[in-house]
């Protein structure tokens, strides 16, 4: 598993290293240390994965409002 910045990560590998942290969290072999840097790092992951949903959706919102028929509007400068 990569110890990259989640930042750094796509989404889909961010989304992936989660889900293996949540297995090995669920799974209770973790000593305390080794599931507190794990949750540590989940967080960071869902940060990560958050914000990239959030782009995503913003996008996709931006495009689905264009139109055909739209026009500019007038610049009302000072």
């Amino acid at each position: 598993m990569s110890k990259k910045s989640p930042q750094d990560l796509p989404f889909e590998d961010a989304l992936s290293q989660l889900e293996a942290l949540v297995e090995q969290m669920e799974s209770g072999d973790l000593s305390l240390e080794d599931s507190l840097a794990a949750f540590e790092r989940g967080v960071a992951l869902t940060r990560r994965c958050e914000t990239a949903l959030k782009a995503a959706e913003q996008k996709v919102e931006i495009l689905s409002k264009k139109t055909d028929d739209a026009q500019p509007e007038p610049f009302e400068g000072d």
